[in-house]
């Protein structure tokens, strides 16, 4: 199969991502994990880094498409963002009823992403954060086993292994943030709902109790030892 390097962005916002057909959420399934596309029988690679972000609506629900369980995993984090403060709202207002247009000037570059990306594969994970990290992730599968008998029920589907990997990584990106060459418990406890909340499906039992994912997230996060 020829592979030929093309010119593309290394950003992509995918708006409102639920609307995509299962064509279009196949294609950004291979982007996403591949790192390529494929048109007819040419597969082109993707430039480095690549980074796919999406929103979804919560409430509108027609004609709307269901997510691939597989294609949810590959989200590293899945954030809610509520409504803006009086602040925001207004910074908004100013920006998109100025007579011109807002301008846009670039705040970093691909190497400069690149090279924080290495950083951030530097820093330090204890030993104890990676157990806490696993011992979540696993009560989350087998809730049971941890003394949460009442979970069982409760959640039907556990994180992946992708979702362990995703935690570590997140941590550290935190804690590159915040300028520190190491990973605290605090910042596995502050970035776990972001982790977590897409890859926890509740059960029917759940959702007639009006638990959500979130709900169950805290309450692991309650019970399982803090190193």
């Amino acid at each position: 199969m020829n592979q030929k390097k093309v010119r593309c962005t290394n950003l992509v916002l995918a708006d409102e991502i639920n609307r995509a057909p299962a064509k279009v959420q196949s294609a950004l399934l291979e982007a996403m994990q591949e790192r390529q596309i494929t048109i007819g029988d040419q597969t082109y690679s993707l430039p480095h880094p690549y980074l796919v972000l999406a929103t979804q609506n919560p409430i509108e629900q027609e004609g709307t498409y269901p997510l691939p369980e597989a294609q949810v995993d590959r989200f590293m984090l899945k954030l809610k963002i509520g409504y803006p403060d009086h602040a925001e709202e207004r910074m908004i207002l100013d920006r998109m009823t100025a007579p011109k247009p807002v301008g846009v000037q670039p705040v970093t570059d691909a190497t400069n992403i690149l090279e924080a990306r290495r950083i951030v594969n530097e820093i330090h994970v204890d030993e104890r954060a990676r157990n806490y990290v696993v011992n979540l992730i696993s009560a989350t599968r087998y809730p049971d086993e941890y003394g949460m008998s009442e979970l069982k029920g409760l959640i039907q589907y556990g994180a992946s292994p992708r979702g362990t990997i995703s935690f570590i990584q997140s941590a550290r990106a935190y804690a590159f943030l915040c300028n520190r060459g190491y990973v605290t418990p605090d910042d596995i406890k502050t970035i776990g709902p972001d982790v977590l909340r897409h890859r926890i499906i509740p059960s029917y039992e759940a959702e007639a109790e009006e638990l959500t994912s979130d709900d169950l997230i805290r309450m692991i996060f309650d019970h399982i030892e803090v190193p």
